[in-house]
């Protein structure tokens, strides 16, 4: 029975963790390329407080997703991925704008 919990314990972790799978990294990824461009001089300070707001609204509405049943369903997913696909170009757009550093 103790063998049959922990199974189930490991099963319901993994779970979790490949529903994390494709947001968590992708905001990872994007809030480092954030600061990459700050470091590189791409991005002025102005146009990295708006991307990184950005990111904080799309974790917001993440939190709120999963505060309702702990994780993500199909269509918040989705959405979720359509949000980071849109900062994502917004993130490369500004980094290549050619503004003055």
């Amino acid at each position: 029975m103790k063998t049959l919990m922990t199974v189930l314990g490991l099963a319901a972790v993994v779970g979790v963790g490949s529903a994390e799978a494709g947001v968590n990294p992708r905001e990872a990824r994007q809030r480092a390329r954030i600061a990459h461009g700050v470091r590189s001089g791409e991005l002025t300070p102005r146009e990295a407080t708006r991307l990184r707001a950005e990111q904080a609204s799309i974790r917001r509405e993440e939190a709120r997703y999963r505060r309702n049943d702990g994780r993500l369903d199909p269509w918040e997913r989705a959405e979720l991925a359509r949000e980071l696909n849109q900062a994502d170009r917004h993130i490369s757009g500004q980094a290549h704008d050619a503004q003055d550093r």
